[in-house]
């Protein structure tokens, strides 16, 4: 039987409808003609990823003895996720010939082919969410010479009381026609069943915990898994945890799993299997201009070619798809979230203890959820982060406390729900509050979420379960965070993520910068406050001491400040950019009002300015998830080649061949990230409008993409020829009146209806690019600005001041002929900083992008001591006349 993933219901455009041929024309897969190395490196770089929520597989393709690691991510020690499983089919095939394997991302089937004397063998292999089961098909081409061993190894096996917590135990056995493993670990009691089934028409013997297959032509391996973990408020309260999973039974929840699963045999397994995955995958489609050819290509040889310059449009899309199909995945409705590895781990001790990391990481994972029409994908950890709330309340006044701050009440903590989240949540542990390297604003970055669930998708029911409860008690305690400094409202203890007081990290250094109102805090505090009240309108709740808190406080906040370099400063204490803390450092998170958040947009222009210049600071070299991060940044300032040269530079350098992301080590954070920006650069919805290809790279010149979604519910379709659409679809369900579309920065109406939905088509036909001014100059003793130009025929400019912060510019001067300007209002020893903004203009209204200058209050000693300190500690060169 073939199945294939049907693409999602297209309007009736031609145009579309051909793209969309293509779209389905080309394979979207992984593939080799090698099997995984059978080590640590083959299982990171090689092997591929199956996934059901519920538990992972990472499958080797090994002819003569496959390998299959299985995850489950409640398989924890103390603060860490361990590898669950490990399965083996040994058939001996050991000089295979036309050997090849493949991920197929447009149906989640793996596959590995090979022929071994004279006889041809096929493997298949899938993990079905509906079922809860792991399926592998294997078949030979001559009948009765189908013969293997399947074998199941509990790994890290260690006797109780070990002193570092890893103490585990279990037994495989086998009987009839099935293995059975039963696992429990020290830490927590937790318990762990499998069975594996093999279903032939040959012979089935069970022998010293395996299975010995022989004389079969098709045999049918089914895998299925459970703990007594629950993912509830339970599991986080010491004292009902216990109870909680002694009601538990994984060995009977396995049982009726497999016998289900038998039941419903292979063909119904694969065909419900593909339909339940497509109903997510075939939502969207992504069309930038591949070459088909491409798809005949082994991905590792993809790589190679994208990293010596040799850019591959397929390799774009296929990397976005499979973005996708991890997400998929890893994370569905009643399965545990997608941890930084996803669902995939085979080491004793994980990276990073495979936890849930607040700080960016775990919200990154759920970045592409909205706008790639994944939405429920984000319910698994809308689940979690209820169950874990209750338990963080003690953290929450814990911190209140430690930094001598008001706590409501107890009885207030329990009614408003008041909860925080720290760097790190466990399965069983909220893992401390805010602290050390990592301010508060953790809470509102991750409320962040939950409030674009509301925004994409109009859910009520989410709205009252999750979303307003989730902000509602974040507002509670980040109300109590903060203290009056001479009128700003302001946290008490801010710390900017993982920022170092000396420079980059190195061994046996580590000091964070703790400080007060930085803004990471401050914007993600702002960033909850208000979308805090604007839900209490929704919900229409009544004003309570919280609302009447928060709204007393928001206008106090100050979320942005703009340093002496002309950037948004990280530190309130911070002259020039990179002052204090990493220059080149990993993390934006004083760029957060950016992305996610939605403080910095084009309405806000001088701070969008402000972010540029930081996010310049900040370069383009750094791990995996960090490059994604500045991925959607970019998109987000409207720079599509510089968005689209960072996801090269994350495809060349920070993408293993199995295409998971690189931090390193493998983090899946990366993946999601660049997912997400790369639907930024193609849609935004951020600032009150659909944007239409508002950071379309070069590289992108002709495409199509559909089924990508807008704030406000809507579903979005879009081609576009040299730059510019020629036709987009906005639909929403029982929706009548058309939404504000953008390209441009021009409002488009919309031309016509077909079958309820939005149709534009009256677009420009080509984008007018002026070139724009360079080199502005300010002499202050004159006050005089001046700037030069490489062409002036036809055009005119704008003289635009920005001072204090303010997120817009004043307009000093337009329709200006020449080259200069003397700024009569001025008072340069009145101001911190003074940015000048010089932008130039045609008879049509055109705009060319802005050309900016920043004077500071500095002296010659603090630009002396800044750039000693920065060459010190950072090892870069600063030039006193690049100061101003």
């Amino acid at each position: 039987m073939v199945f294939r993933c049907v693409l999602a219901a297209l309007p009736i455009l031609s145009a579309l409808q051909l793209s969309a041929a293509k779209g389905e024309a080309v394979r979207y897969r992984l593939f080799d003609t090698k099997a995984a190395m059978d080590d640590k490196t083959g299982w990171e770089w090689q092997s591929y990823p199956l996934g059901c929520g519920y538990f992972g597989w990472n499958v080797f393709g090994i002819p003569e003895n496959e390998r299959i690691q299985v995850t489950h991510n409640a398989m924890v020690t103390y603060r860490n996720l361990t590898n669950a499983l490990e399965i083996r089919i040994r058939t001996g095939h050991v000089k295979p010939i036309r050997y090849r394997r493949e991920l197929d991302v447009d149906t989640a089937v793996a596959k590995t082919e090979y022929s071994c004397n004279g006889i041809d063998y096929r493997r298949e292999y899938f993990t079905s969410y509906p079922a809860r089961t792991g399926i592998v098909r294997l078949t030979a081409s001559k009948e009765g010479a189908l013969s293997f061993d399947v074998s199941s190894q509990i790994p890290f096996i260690t006797p109780f009381g070990d002193k570092d917590g890893f103490g585990r135990r279990g037994t495989v056995e086998s009987t009839g026609d099935e293995i059975r493993v039963v696992q429990e670990m020290e830490f927590q009691g937790i318990k762990f069943a499998a069975t594996i089934k093999v279903l032939s028409d040959g012979k089935v013997v069970p022998k010293d915990g395996m299975l010995q297959v022989s004389n079969a032509t098709v045999a049918t391996v089914l895998f299925a898994c459970d703990t007594n973990y629950e993912v509830c408020p339970e599991m986080f309260m010491e004292g009902m945890r216990k109870e909680k999973m002694s009601k538990r039974n994984p060995v009977a929840n396995v049982g009726k799993i497999m016998s289900d699963a038998v039941a419903k045999g292979y063909d119904k397994l694969k065909e419900e299997h593909v339909a339940d995955y497509c109903s997510l995958y075939g939502r969207v489609r992504l069309d930038l201009g591949s070459d088909s050819s491409d798809s005949e290509r082994k991905t590792s040889e993809l790589l190679s070619l994208y990293r010596r310059g040799k850019r591959s449009a397929y390799l774009e899309e296929l990397y976005f798809r499979y973005g996708r199909y991890l997400l998929i995945s890893s994370s569905r409705p009643g399965t545990m979230p997608a941890t930084l590895q996803g669902v995939w781990n085979m080491h004793r001790k994980s990276p990073w203890g495979c936890g849930y990391v607040h700080n960016i990481n775990v919200q990154m994972n759920y970045w592409p959820a909205f706008s790639c029409n994944l939405a429920e994908c984000f319910e698994a950890y809308a689940e979690f982060n209820r169950a874990f709330r209750p338990a963080s309340a003690a953290n929450a006044t814990n911190f209140l406390s430690r930094y001598r701050l008001e706590i409501p009440k107890w009885e207030k903590v329990k009614e408003y729900g008041v909860w925080c989240v720290g760097s790190t949540v466990f399965p069983f542990e909220v893992a401390g509050g805010p602290g050390g390297h990592s301010g508060p604003g953790m809470g509102g970055l991750t409320t962040k979420l939950f409030k674009d669930w509301w925004d994409f998708t109009g859910d009520r029911t989410a709205l009252s379960r999750h979303i307003y409860p989730a902000h509602r008690g974040m507002a509670a305690f980040l109300s109590c965070c903060v203290r009056d400094y001479d009128g700003k409202i302001l946290s008490a203890f801010s710390s900017s993520p993982e920022q170092l007081t000396d420079g980059p990290w190195h061994p046996g250094q580590k000091k964070f910068v703790n400080t007060i109102g930085c803004g990471f805090d401050q914007q993600l505090i702002v960033s909850n406050n208000r979308d805090y009240i604007e839900l209490k309108g929704l919900i229409g709740a009544s004003d309570d001491d919280v609302s009447r808190r928060v709204s007393g406080q928001l206008e106090k906040h100050d979320p942005i400040q703009i340093g002496w370099s002309g950037q948004i400063k990280e530190f309130r204490e911070e002259g020039y950019y990179g002052s204090l803390g990493e220059y080149r450092h990993r993390h934006l998170s004083h760029l957060v009002a950016l992305m996610p958040g939605t403080l910095i947009t084009r309405d806000t222009p001088a701070w969008l300015d402000a972010a540029k210049v930081s996010l310049d600071g900040r370069g383009d070299k750094s791990t995996g998830w960090a490059l994604a991060h500045r991925i959607c940044a970019w998109a987000r300032t409207g720079s599509g080649d510089r968005a689209h040269r960072l996801l090269c530079g994350l495809l060349a350098e920070r993408t293993y061949h199995n295409l998971w992301d690189s931090h390193p080590p493998f983090q899946i954070d990366g993946n999601f990230g660049a997912v997400a920006g790369m639907a930024e650069m193609l849609l935004q919805s951020h600032s009150g409008a659909v944007d239409l290809l508002p950071a379309l790279p070069n590289a992108w010149k002709d495409g199509s993409f559909s089924g990508l979604r807008a704030r406000g519910g809507y579903s979005v379709d879009c081609e576009w020829r040299d730059g510019v659409p020629v036709r987009a679809v906005v639909r929403k369900d029982g929706y009548a009146v058309p939404p504000k579309v953008r390209f441009g920065g021009v409002v488009v109406s919309a031309s016509s209806v077909e079958n309820s939905a939005f149709v534009y088509t009256g677009f420009p036909k080509q984008i007018v690019r002026l070139s724009p001014p360079s080199e502005v100059k300010v002499d202050r003793s004159s006050r005089t600005v001046s700037w030069k130009v490489s062409s002036s025929q036809g055009l005119s400019y704008r003289v635009l001041r920005n001072t204090r912060s303010a997120p817009g510019y004043d307009v000093l001067a337009k329709g200006l002929k020449g080259t200069s300007f003397r700024d009569e209002s001025v008072d340069f020893a009145a101001e911190d900083y003074v940015t000048y903004k010089i932008v130039a203009e045609d008879e049509s209204g055109n705009v060319s992008e802005g050309a900016l200058h920043t004077c500071s209050r500095a002296t010659a000693f603090d630009k002396a001591r800044y750039i000693m300190s920065v060459r010190n500690l950072n090892g870069i060169e600063i030039a006193e006349k690049d100061l101003d």
